[in-house]
């Protein structure tokens, strides 16, 4: 006998797991629930170990495969990939930060990417997988307004922090921590991925352009060959060719080198410089509604009542932290027709919508007198605006304050103050429109959480059309 090098790995074997405890053999779920818990186990450490590889099997079938990855931040990400998904993998954002000890680093998803449930969300305290509700509030305070209400964000991140600061003996499971100050790592969870959002710029996901091409691709064979089977059912097919097709067929074809009409956006040529710029330059309006832009490399297309929408909202917040929203006083007060339980909630928060820019008043019973908009909104329907903050307020019920729930009062106020669809834009509108985008964070999505734009590639157009 002597020492000799065994390969690397373990590989653990358990049998007769409830020889001990047989009453426990009654509650096992389903073979296929169980086995769907073991994979997510395995999933799970694997995400903590990039640097271990991982292969499950099932009686005869082999369900998970995970290659080792390098330990690195690019290899973590290959091995969430292999997890979550490609999609995860195509829009995810470094996320890194370090305060008083306690580290995290790891990737988030793009607001525009999220989930009916938060199966996709992954967090890790010391490299143990856990379900905390201090970490998991933390994550839904960092996304705020950027996704909608009832979806959830994907990530994977990892909290390092000293272990005498925190209880892993709270839950029988191991599946809770207990922080000895929760509100530290709260903090620093929130500024690490607000930071990362924030760099992400007008960046939206990726599957927006896929999802584009594929409906495209759909509805445009689909459809028609129905309507033609429809139009010239077998066997009456048209033996000739209508006279004026006839002609048309016979035409010289030199007369369609040039070009039948201005197609252009505007006379003026596009500078090159912006088609360098990642939203490109504008080059038409659709159903004045819809903004398609050039790159050098994609057609994109802009809501642009949704962009508006994002940048009036981004500007309300930045002047309300720094000085206040400036106000526009009306030559005439605007009298508002409320139920007596919606003048009530809006009086009683007077001062708050005061701060937002929005003076009003009561005037007699069941009506409300405004005298002053927030400035940015410009032109906007005052009775309008009353009447939904009005509904808002009642709906939250006698709890909700103005102040913490300030994004959605101040994305109320932007959605009635933006471009409306329908409102035909200048070239020089379209373009500063883009060129703001660019220049502010969270612009890839609307207040309601929707992307702004799709990005259609143009190499998967050109397969769109078999040129490729």
């Amino acid at each position: 006998m002597k020492p000799a090098a065994i390969n690397s790995g373990t590989r653990v074997e358990v049998r007769e797991l409830f020889s001990a405890t047989p009453a426990r053999l009654k509650f096992l779920k389903s073979e296929r629930a169980e086995n769907m818990a073991v994979s997510e186990t395995v999933k799970r450490l694997a995400m903590a170990h990039p640097d271990v590889g991982f292969s499950l099997t099932t009686g005869e079938r082999a369900g998970l495969r995970l290659p080792r990855c390098g330990s690195t931040p690019d290899g973590l990400l290959q091995r969430l990939g292999r997890i979550m998904g490609a999609e995860f993998m195509a829009d995810a954002l470094a996320v890194t930060g370090e305060r008083d000890g306690t580290g995290i680093m790891g990737f988030v998803g793009l607001p525009t990417l999220h989930r009916p449930d938060a199966g996709q969300q992954f967090l890790f305290v010391n490299g143990r997988p856990v379900r905390d509700k201090v970490l998991v509030g933390a994550v839904r305070a960092a996304y705020g307004d950027l996704i909608p209400k009832g979806r959830n964000p994907l990530l994977a991140l990892f909290v390092t922090v000293d272990p005498s600061n925190v209880d892993v003996n709270v839950h029988p499971t191991k599946a809770e921590v207990r922080f000895r100050d929760g509100g530290r790592v709260r903090s620093l969870i929130i500024g690490a991925i607000q930071h990362a959002l924030e760099r992400a710029g007008h960046r939206a996901s990726a599957r927006g352009g896929g999802l584009t091409l594929d409906t495209l691709a759909s509805s445009a064979t689909a459809p028609q060959a129905g309507r033609y089977r429809e139009t010239w059912p077998a066997g009456r097919a048209p033996t000739s060719i209508p006279a004026g097709l006839a002609e048309a067929m016979q035409a010289p074809f030199e007369a369609f080198s040039a070009p039948s009409a201005d197609t252009r956006a505007h006379a003026a040529p596009v500078a090159p410089d912006l088609l360098d710029r990642p939203l490109g330059a504008a080059r038409a309006q659709l159903h004045e509604t819809y903004i398609v832009a050039q790159t050098r490399t994609s057609v994109v297309i802009v809501d642009q009542h949704a962009a508006h929408e994002r940048l009036v909202y981004e500007r309300m917040k930045t002047m309300l932290a720094d000085s206040g929203v400036e106000r526009q006083g009306l030559l005439i007060p605007v009298i508002v027709d409320v139920t007596d339980d919606e003048a009530h909630a809006l009086i009683e928060r007077e001062a708050e919508l005061a701060e937002l820019g929005l003076v009003l008043e009561a005037f007699g019973i069941g009506a409300v007198a405004v005298r002053e908009v927030p400035a940015l909104l410009g032109d906007t329907n005052v009775k309008g605006l009353v009447k939904d903050l009005a509904a808002e307020i009642l709906n939250e019920g006698q709890g909700f304050s103005l102040r913490d729930r300030l994004e959605a009062i101040c994305s109320r106020m932007a959605c009635h103050g933006s471009v409306r669809a329908g409102r035909r834009l200048a070239p020089e509108e379209m373009n500063a429109l883009l060129r703001e985008m660019e220049a502010t964070p969270y612009t890839g999505q609307c207040n309601h959480g929707r992307p702004t734009y799709v990005e259609l590639k143009l190499a998967d157009i050109e397969r769109l059309f078999g040129r490729r």
